[in-house]
């Protein structure tokens, strides 16, 4: 897991959540008040939710356009569990909290591969497989 994670205000602006992205080179930053996790956006939220919907990137707030239901780990789950719930939601990332859900930091798929125990983690393999895959409409 990386710890201290750069986070950004639900108030602050989409100009100055992307101006974040570009100098720390990431696409994604979880959305905080405080030490409370209340979202995640992303450089493709500030575009298709902000930017292609005509919206202000000066005068549009974060809040107006994170996504505020997201998926999180606990920072004292076992990495298989967190990998079963990353391959679940098919995603490559999740928010770390601790039991007050505070944010402490955030795991990548590729931080549960690195893990020392990874090798007796077998489906990691199958992990990156059904994370990847196209999701399918329900019927």
């Amino acid at each position: 897991m990386t710890r201290g994670v750069e986070t950004v205000a639900p108030d602050a602006s989409l100009q100055q959540a992307a101006s974040a992205m570009e100098a720390l080179g990431v696409g994604s930053l979880p959305v905080c008040d405080g030490q409370r996790l209340v979202g995640s956006i992303t450089d493709r939220d500030i575009v298709v939710r902000g930017v292609a919907a005509g919206l202000s990137p000066v005068e549009t707030l974060v809040r107006d356009c994170m996504t505020s239901d997201i998926a999180y780990a606990f920072c004292d789950e076992e990495a298989d569990e967190v990998l079963e719930r990353m391959k679940t939601l098919q995603v490559r990332r999740l928010a770390v909290l601790d039991r007050d859900k505070s944010l402490v930091g955030i795991v990548a798929l590729g931080d549960v591969a690195t893990e020392p125990r990874a090798a007796a983690l077998a489906s990691v393999g199958a992990a990156v497989a059904e994370i990847s895959e196209p999701s399918r409409p329900r019927k």
